[in-house]
């Protein structure tokens, strides 16, 4: 299987199908989620909301760059989410991250080998290859911390 292919399905596995890792993925701790859970405060802690808005925050700007884009996006902001104020506004945002996870994937699976080991935008960010496992290490963070908070608010 050519690399780019098992990279994307590493990223699918955590973001929308798999258990092999963790036993669960993004698709399975938010889907049925309410907008009222995911936005329920634990102390200081970052709501299940902004996790998520976290996380596709930067599969969205790393997408971009996958389609031969620019790199939009900054640190600064990945925490910058508009209100959730409904049911309709955390599917919105569901909605959009499954679409950019499968876009992501999508554009990681027809990397040419070659492309993987290139500089990613800048050689101070490393190479392709380093993001895109960087992002997958990112998601299995965050992952972990939905399944916490998620644990701790349904047992309040």
């Amino acid at each position: 299987m050519k690399p780019s292919v098992q990279l994307a399905n590493r990223f699918r596995e955590i973001l929308l199908n798999g258990r092999w890792v963790a036993n669960t993925n993004f698709k399975d701790q938010l889907e049925g989620t309410s907008w009222e859970l995911a936005t329920k405060r634990v102390g200081s802690l970052n709501t299940i909301a902004l996790l998520t808005f976290h996380i596709n925050y930067y599969v969205a700007g790393v997408a971009q760059v996958l389609e031969g884009g620019t790199l939009d996006i900054r640190d600064k902001y990945s925490f910058d989410m508009p209100p959730v104020e409904s049911q309709e506004d955390w599917e919105k945002m569901l909605d959009k991250m499954w679409r950019d996870a499968e876009r992501f994937a999508d554009l990681v699976e027809q990397l040419p080998e070659e492309k993987l080991q290139s500089p990613f935008v800048d050689e101070k960010y490393g190479t392709y290859q380093r993001n895109i496992d960087g992002m997958i290490e990112h998601c299995y963070y965050h992952l972990g911390q939905i399944t916490l908070l998620k644990k701790m608010i349904l047992a309040m």
